[in-house]
């Protein structure tokens, strides 16, 4: 009986630790931008189709046009 009270607070404690880094994480910003690493692979395809040249690449709102358009 005593094993399983010892498991009992071992796995609380590492869910008190895991539910402290999730709270670390959100305070720290983490969280905050969701939307740009989807759209930096759209970019970095741009950039490969360019030839590695930056300046020809097509602005976010033509990618985004694009996008949405091949999605229909």
């Amino acid at each position: 009986m005593s094993v399983v009270i010892i498991l009992i607070l071992a796995s609380l404690t590492v869910a008190l630790l895991f539910l402290a880094g999730f709270v670390w994480a959100v305070r720290n910003g983490q969280y905050e931008d969701t939307l740009t690493p989807s759209r930096r692979v759209l970019a970095e395809d741009d950039f490969s189709r360019a030839g590695g040249k930056a300046d020809s690449l097509p602005s976010l709102k033509q990618t985004e046009k694009r996008h949405n358009h091949e999605n229909k």
